[in-house]
């Protein structure tokens, strides 16, 4: 089963929703980011005493009725059978199911770009030399398409096309991530209302972490602007940290990223991502005797917060509105 969120973009929180839902149906779950998964249904059929098709039905109601969301599912005996059969629904959700015994007939007139894992330029090639369907891909010889597409790439189209796909589903959950958020209840301009409200969201991440005792690998920043539109970029940490410092040089460099010049923010989130525990991760020895400083003041800050609450210490720009 091969399953695709409808929109095509949905919040990460609400993937994550879907794939525990996904979870109840099957132990064997492969997530796809950022909103498509595979299912192994063998041991799901017998377990629930119901066909292929019926299972994507009740996880289509599920997903509706518990998140909002919709899903386009495609079931088939392959990955690549599957996936095509989820690519060949409507925006609005559905089900399609394709037999054994019907792959070739259903495959053949499908145009090639249709063939999960044919790309726009593998796609253009073949229609440059007369090939427009998967069936005509199907019954070319191996070496020919390898020609054409080159070794491996021709070797798995040749194979795809004719609904050859030994690959298994290999169980795989997203890694854990945290999110904070800073909502504005007006469009904002200002450069230094924004970089406050992006520290003071580094500063929440980084107690939440230290709390979790958790380290972050990357960051992503998500801007919201009026009008719907939204920018996100991610990028990796030199080393896992949860230290407001680290978090900060970061998240700074992603907002310098945005370029942003007249845009209007209504929104800020801050994701940590990659979670591993933080025993799990080497401690650098370091001769930086500021940064030690600056870690042993952390974690005596994080002891007055845990003793009079979160909001009572922090950077002094976090409290630009205080006079």
């Amino acid at each position: 089963m091969y399953v695709r969120c409808c929109p095509d973009r949905v919040p990460e929180e609400v993937y994550r929703q879907v794939l525990e839902l996904l979870a109840e149906l099957s132990p064997v779950v492969q997530a796809l980011p950022p909103t498509a998964a595979l299912v192994e249904l063998k041991g799901a059929l017998r377990y629930h005493g119901a066909d292929a098709r019926r299972l994507g039905e009740v996880l289509r109601v599920r997903t509706l009725s518990r998140l909002g969301v919709d899903v386009r599912i495609g079931i088939g005996p392959s990955i690549t059978v599957a996936a095509t059969a989820s690519g060949q629904i409507s925006a609005t959700g559905g089900v399609l199911a394709v037999a054994p015994k019907q792959v070739a007939d259903w495959l053949g007139p499908l145009p090639v770009e249709a063939l999960h894992g044919i790309g726009p330029r593998q796609a253009a090639v073949l229609r440059d030399y007369g090939i427009h369907c998967v069936g005509l891909l199907a019954a070319l010889p191996a070496a020919t398409v390898q020609r054409l597409l080159g070794g491996r790439a021709g070797r798995l189209a040749a194979d795809r096309a004719r609904g050859i796909d030994p690959r298994p589903v290999v169980p795989r959950t997203l890694p854990a991530a945290v999110t904070v958020r800073r909502a504005f209840d007006r469009q904002i301009l200002d450069g230094a209302e924004v970089r406050a409200a992006l520290l003071a969201l580094v500063v929440r991440l980084g107690l939440l972490l230290r709390r979790r005792e958790q380290v972050a690998r990357a960051l992503t920043l998500n801007l919201r602007f009026a009008g719907g539109t939204s920018w996100e970029k991610t990028r990796r940490l030199p080393e896992p940290s949860a230290h407001d410092d680290d978090l900060r040089a970061l998240a700074y460099q992603l907002m310098d990223a945005a370029g942003l010049q007249r845009g209007r923010l209504t929104a800020l989130a801050l994701r940590g991502e990659d979670l591993v525990d933080a025993d799990r991760v080497a401690r650098q020895i370091s001769f930086d005797d500021a940064r030690e400083d600056r870690l042993v003041a952390e974690a005596a800050i994080d002891r007055v917060r845990d003793k009079f609450g979160p909001g009572v210490i922090g950077p002094a720009t976090v409290f630009r509105r205080a006079s």
